[in-house]
């Protein structure tokens, strides 16, 4: 099996992955830029940017102390539903058509248990 620092380094621009703050935030993430040492990704429901430590997966300043616990990709049909979801939150003006549709509802579900049953190793 691959180790943690093996999985990170697979890690492209595109990429949505789970990170989990020290105070129980959860963070589904689309990577935006990737180099040798650093991963900086949007948070895609708040659009809130991070940085992690590409070979540790922990975030790097920041208010709160934060570590990537899943890169597991997601199944196509999750996914293209996440970067619309991003796409949204990144770019709506109005406040109404920020509500959830019902794939974006199911999806957000999905990764919930899907994320915490394939953890980095």
């Amino acid at each position: 099996m691959e180790n943690r620092e093996g999985q990170l380094a697979r890690l492209l621009v595109g990429d949505i992955f789970h990170a989990t703050c020290a105070n129980g935030a959860s963070l589904i993430c689309l990577a935006e830029v990737v180099t040798r040492d650093r991963i900086v990704a949007r948070r895609i429901t708040s659009q809130d940017r991070f940085e992690f430590n590409r070979a540790t997966g922990s975030s790097v300043g920041g208010k709160s102390q934060c570590s990537i616990d899943s890169v597991a990709p997601l199944p196509v049909p999750v996914f293209n539903v996440m970067l619309g979801l991003d796409r949204k939150m990144r770019l709506q003006r109005d406040p109404e058509k920020f509500k959830l549709d019902r794939d974006e509802k199911d999806a957000l579900r999905f990764v919930d248990t899907y994320y915490a049953g394939n953890p980095l190793l």
